[in-house]
Formats: structure tokens, sequence, C-alpha cells
């Protein structure tokens, strides 16, 4: 469903990598790995269709995603490793605009449900300065839980995040995969998805 072909990215007059092939199909997990610096946050832009690379070919459903950017985009997920939610608003608001942002209209009811199975119970309705870092990121991974979205970009997805946290974010994407879905992701901290072999891609 997802096919990049001879990809190549620069930041400046650095090239961080090029001819880049792979393909990405429904169930599968993929995790891009590499040093700082090697172009991982690139790479998922460039998947995003956020970036323009400087060759090469990144396909979705057999299509160039610039000819389908609108489409492209209301079938995938990104989260990038800043969580982007405004301080001021609670969880639930937070959730409800990002939904939104993405053509889903979420319910406070639903929205609640949503922060609730990410371990916020209580927490709802707080603004988000008062949480903790690994709790704000929870608010921002619990979009993982709202549509239905084949495709999921996650960069550093753990970040913050304690052990449980980090257990309960490998069921989710367990049970994403087991409903067809595909996800790709960069870490510096192990994430084993049971049952599924993750695929592995090493930007040098």
């Amino acid at each position: 469903m997802l096919e990049v072909n001879d990809l190549a990215c620069s930041r400046g007059d650095h090239r961080l990598f090029s001819g880049l092939s792979f393909s990405l199909s429904a169930g599968e997990l993929m995790r891009i790995e590499g040093v700082n610096g090697s172009g991982k946050t690139s790479l998922l832009r460039a998947l995003c269709g956020f970036l323009m690379p400087d060759a090469g070919t990144i396909r979705w459903r057999g299509e160039d995603i610039r000819a389908q950017r609108e489409e492209y985009h209301a079938e995938l997920v990104y989260l990038g490793h800043l969580n982007a939610i405004k301080d001021d608003l609670d969880a639930r608001e937070n959730l409800r605009i990002n939904a939104g942002m993405a053509g889903i209209r979420l319910d406070g009811k639903e929205a609640v449900a949503a922060l609730r199975r990410m371990g916020l119970r209580g927490r709802e309705t707080l603004p988000m300065k008062v949480l903790s870092q690994g709790q704000r990121r929870r608010v921002a991974l619990a979009r993982l839980l709202v549509g239905d979205a084949p495709l999921w970009i996650l960069d550093e997805p753990l970040t913050a995040l304690d052990v449980g946290a980090v257990g309960l974010m490998q069921e989710l994407i367990g049970e994403h995969l087991a409903r067809g879905g595909m996800a790709i992701y960069t870490t510096h901290q192990p994430l084993e998805v049971a049952g599924v072999t993750t695929r592995r891609l090493a930007l040098s």
C-alpha cells in the first residue's frame, strides 16, 4: 500500500540519504533506525508529504501522494516528537481540536473514553500546563484512538513514557496491525509488539 522508490533527501548542502526504496503492506511494522542527524525525522516528514524529497517517489495505493494530498492525509496519522498541544486548554479540548483538524468530529464522551484508555482518568479536564511530560505525551498519543486511519507515522512515540505507558503503546500498535493497519516509527527505546516481526530500516 505504501511504496517508496529511489528516495533522496538533503538538509542544506548535506545529503541525508539517497536511493532509498521499500514498501509496507497491511499488518506490517517498520522501525527507522539511525544516529541523530541521519535523517529519520526528515524521512517521516517526507512520507507524510510535509517535506519535498530531492528525488524519488512515494506512492499510496499505487498513486503518487502529491496527486492525492487530501485523500492521503485522511488515511494517515502523524505524531511528531513534539506533542503539538495547547497548554491553556485541557486534555479533552486538545484531543477534540486535533481530531477536528483531521476532519473527525469527536464528542466529549468519545474524547474522555480515549483519554481514559491512555491512562488519564481523572485528568481529562485539567489544563495541560499542570500535567507531567509523560501525561502530556499520553494526551498526544490518544489521537491514535480516534478514527480509523490505516497508516501511523510516529516520531519517537515513547518519549517521556513510563514502563506502563510503553506497554500500552505496544498493545495499541498490535491492535492496529491486527485490524490491517500499518505503522512506521522511530525510537531510541525498545518497542516489541507481540506476534509481530518488526522490519528495520537503518539510515547511515
